[in-house]
């Protein structure tokens, strides 16, 4: 994975904060690289208010880090962090998700150096509250569109890679994995009677996937061709290989999925390959009516509030809800009117 930042770009002491978090902590490359991203902004922004440098001036992406230290760190107050919080929604119109993500890398900066390292005694982040997250519920595909996006693919005769694609789809709408875990998987990965597979999350952690008929289905006709020659002998023990023998990468997948949902119908309506996550656990949840407990070990959740979000009610439920209403379908009897003034 190529890496998103030069660490000849950032002082020492973030260059150990990204060495623990990556050997220590176990996070992805990608995720530490992020986190290195929003911290070299934080200092950016930092020097810039230090030094009268213009925060939405070309002059500021310039800006040099690399002598910032723990001198430099310990002056910094919880004030100049919420007011990096202001810039970052203000100027970088940073949503919810960005800006907490920003906290995050701070936050998790800041207990490295007072609780791992010891070298500040205060931090000024820790009683700061993440952004409140938007309530929306997930973008999912319907039953009859995720058919539809199915359909697509095994109708596309003219692909070369048909069933690898209808095998990647297949995966997706039925286990719920992320895009990540899916290119990462390798053959044998798979528990050889097709029960099960292996995936590494998030934190490099592993998890067992069980697989249904229509998983095992797909995959053992795409193993067909994938254990054949010439696939066989390229230098990769990936499940899924791109056109040049490689292991498939992230984009290709996207990329393959936007355009089956164009020719199902359904570009117009935005969905991505993680939309099709979440409709997976929303008809696992919904429609297969399984557990909210069961599905966050199924998508590799660490927190159940995480998965909470697939237990909203559709607006096809709540319809349907008010049909079971005994009360439904009662009409009131009209009562003849009696012409005694008494009983009016």
């Amino acid at each position: 994975m190529a890496q998103l930042i030069d660490y000849n770009e950032l002082p020492e002491i973030i260059r150990n904060f990204a060495s623990y978090k990556t050997g220590i902590q176990g996070c992805s490359k990608k995720t530490v690289d992020e986190y290195l991203l929003d911290l070299r902004t934080f200092f950016r922004f930092m020097i810039a208010k230090r030094d009268g440098i213009p925060v939405e001036s070309d002059e500021f992406v310039e800006i040099d880090i690399r002598g910032v230290d723990v001198d430099f760190i310990r002056d910094i107050k919880t004030e100049q962090i919420y007011e990096f919080l202001m810039y970052s929604g203000d100027v970088r119109k940073n949503l919810w998700a960005a800006k907490s993500r920003k906290l995050s890398a701070i936050k998790g900066f800041y207990k490295y150096l007072t609780v791992k390292r010891n070298l500040l005694e205060e931090n000024p982040a820790i009683n700061i509250e993440s952004p409140k997250a938007k309530k929306s519920l997930p973008k999912v595909l319907t039953l009859q569109e995720s058919i539809a996006l199915l359909d697509a693919i095994k109708n596309d005769k003219d692909s070369k890679t048909q069933q690898r694609d209808l095998t990647i789809v297949t995966i997706f709408l039925n286990c719920g994995i992320r895009l990540s875990e899916l290119v990462g998987i390798n053959y044998n990965d798979l528990d050889p009677e097709l029960r099960s597979m292996r995936v590494l999350g998030k934190g490099n952690k592993e998890r067992i996937v069980y697989l249904n008929n229509a998983c095992r289905e797909a995959i053992s006709e795409h193993l067909q061709t994938r254990l054949a020659e010439p696939h066989i002998r390229a230098n990769t023990k990936a499940l899924f290989l791109s056109n040049r023998e490689q292991r498939i990468s992230a984009k290709t997948v996207q990329w393959m999925v936007y355009k089956y949902l164009e020719a199902a119908g359904l570009e117009a309506k935005h969905y991505s390959v993680h939309k099709l996550r979440h409709t997976a656990a929303t008809l696992m949840y919904q429609s297969g009516k399984v557990d909210v407990r069961v599905l966050k070990d199924i998508l590799g959740h660490e927190q159940l509030n995480t998965t909470q979000i697939y237990t909203h009610v559709s607006n096809k439920n709540m319809e349907d809800a008010m049909g079971q209403n005994p009360l439904a379908d009662f009409r009131p009897s009209e009562t003849p009117k009696s012409d005694d003034p008494e009983e009016r």
